[in-house]
C-alpha cells in the first residue's frame, strides 16, 4: 500500500493487515473500546473484534438505551450473487436490526452501471437474487422494521444528489477519489441521498452504515456534505470490519481470481474444491505442524468459520489454541468447514427459494 493510505471503494487497491491502525489515525476512525463491546455482545462481529473501528456509534448506543429510533443503513451492487464479501455486511445488518434498529438496504443500480457497466433492467435479476439472500439471511422486511429501494427508482436520492452537489467541487472530489470517470462521482452523490435517506423519511436519528473500511471516502463525504447541507441531521454513523482477504491467499475476493471465493450460487462441488484449496496457517509437513503448531491468525478456514460458519464463540477459540498447541490439523479442520459451509448454503437455498416473489413484491419488479 502507498504511503498517501488512499484507499478505493471500487476495488482496485488491497489493504494490508498492518496499516489498519494506520488509516484508523489519518481518518479519525474511533476504535471499539472494551467498555463499548461489552454493552453490544449479543452483537458478534463486535463480541469477536472483526468490527475494530466506528463513527459514533455510541449514538446508537443512546439511542437503544433511551429506547428512540435508530437505523442501520447499508446495501448492494446488483453485479452478481452473493459471495463471502458481500455476506459479512448482510450480516450485520441482521443484527444490528435484531438490536432495534430498521434496516434501511439500497439496490444500487446506478453504482453497478457506472462501475460495472450493468443497464438497470438487466440488474433486476440479480437485485432479486440478492434480496431473496439478505431475507434468507433473517432480515424482516415488515416496513416497520425495513425499507428497501433500488437507487434508480427512488427520487430521494436522486433529489439530494442534486441538492448536495452544488457545494461540491472537482478538487473536492479528486482528494477524496483520486480521478475517476464523472459517473462514479454521481454514483457516490447518489450514495450520500442512501445513507441520509432514513432521516428524511422517517426523522432526524442516528444512523449506522456497516462497511469494510475500503468504502471510509463514501462516509467521509456523506458526513460533510450532511454537515453543511442538513445541519439538524445527525450525521451519519459507521462501523468497519476487516476485510476478507481471498480465501486462497489472494490479496483479495477478485472475480477475475475465481478460486479467492466462493458464490451461494455455484456448485457445491466447486465450493468444496475452493475450501480444500484454500490457505492455511499450517506447517510444512505433520511433523512441524504438531511440533511448532499452526498459525490460525493466517489460516482463511479458522477466518470464514469465525466470520461467517461457527455459531459457538467457545469452539472458536479452542480450535484456535488446539492449532497453536498443534493438536489441530489442516485436513481435519477443512473438512469440518467444508461440511458446515455446505450444510449452512443447503439450508440457505432452501429458505431463499420461497423468498424469491417476496423480493420481487419489495422491489415492485413483475
Amino acid at each position: 500500500m502507498t504511503h498517501d493510505f488512499k484507499i478505493d471503494p471500487w476495488g482496485t487497491s488491497a489493504i494490508e493487515d498492518e496499516d489498519y491502525s494506520k488509516l484508523i489515525q489519518k481518518f479519525g476512525i474511533e476504535e471499539i473500546t472494551e467498555p463499548l463491546r461489552q454493552k453490544m455482545l449479543n452483537n458478534r462481529f463486535i463480541r469477536r473484534k472483526i468490527i475494530f473501528g466506528h463513527r459514533d456509534l455510541n449514538l446508537v448506543f443512546k439511542a437503544i438505551e433511551k429506547e428512540q429510533p435508530w437505523a442501520v443503513m447499508s446495501g448492494i451492487k446488483p453485479s452478481g450473487p452473493f459471495h463471502l464479501g458481500t455476506l459479512t455486511t448482510a450480516l450485520e445488518i441482521v443484527e444490528f436490526q435484531k438490536m432495534g434498529g430498521k434496516a434501511f438496504y439500497a439496490i444500487a443500480d446506478i453504482e453497478s452501471w457506472e462501475d460495472n457497466g450493468i443497464p438497470w433492467d438487466e440488474a433486476e435479476a440479480a437485485a432479486v437474487d440478492n434480496i431473496a439472500d439478505i431475507l434468507a439471511l433473517g432480515l424482516d422486511p415488515s416496513p416497520e422494521k425495513a425499507y428497501i429501494w433500488r437507487q434508480s427508482k427512488e427520487p430521494i436520492v436522486k433529489d439530494v444528489c442534486f441538492k448536495v452537489s452544488r457545494l461540491v467541487t472537482q478538487n473536492m472530489l479528486n482528494a477524496i477519489y483520486g480521478e475517476r470517470t464523472f459517473g462514479l462521482y454521481i454514483s457516490s452523490l447518489i450514495q450520500v441521498g442512501d445513507i441520509i435517506l432514513p432521516q428524511v423519511l422517517d426523522g432526524l436519528q442516528p444512523t449506522v452504515v456497516p462497511v469494510g473500511i475500503d468504502q471510509d471516502p463514501h462516509i467521509r463525504l456523506t458526513r460533510d456534505l450532511t454537515r453543511r447541507n442538513y445541519k439538524k441531521f445527525f450525521l451519519p454513523g459507521a462501523t468497519y470490519h476487516y476485510l476478507l482477504a481471498g480465501i486462497d491467499g489472494s490479496e483479495k475476493m477478485a472475480k477475475r481470481n475465481p478460486n479467492s471465493y466462493f458464490t451461494f450460487n455455484e456448485p457445491y462441488e466447486s465450493i468444496e474444491r475452493k475450501i480444500k484449496g484454500a490457505l492455511t496457517g499450517g506447517r510444512r509437513n505433520l511433523k512441524e505442524q504438531r511440533e511448532l503448531g499452526g498459525e490460525p491468525q493466517k489460516c482463511m478456514i479458522y477466518k470464514i468459520l469465525m466470520y461467517h460458519f461457527e455459531e459457538d464463540d467457545e469452539k472458536l477459540a479452542n480450535d484456535f489454541e488446539m492449532c497453536v498447541k498443534g493438536e489441530l490439523m489442516c485436513g481435519d479442520h477443512k473438512q469440518e468447514c467444508i461440511e458446515k459451509v455446505l450444510k449452512f448454503i443447503e439450508n440457505h437455498r432452501k429458505k431463499k427459494e420461497k423468498l424469491i416473489d417476496k423480493a420481487k413484491d419489495l422491489l415492485k419488479i413483475d
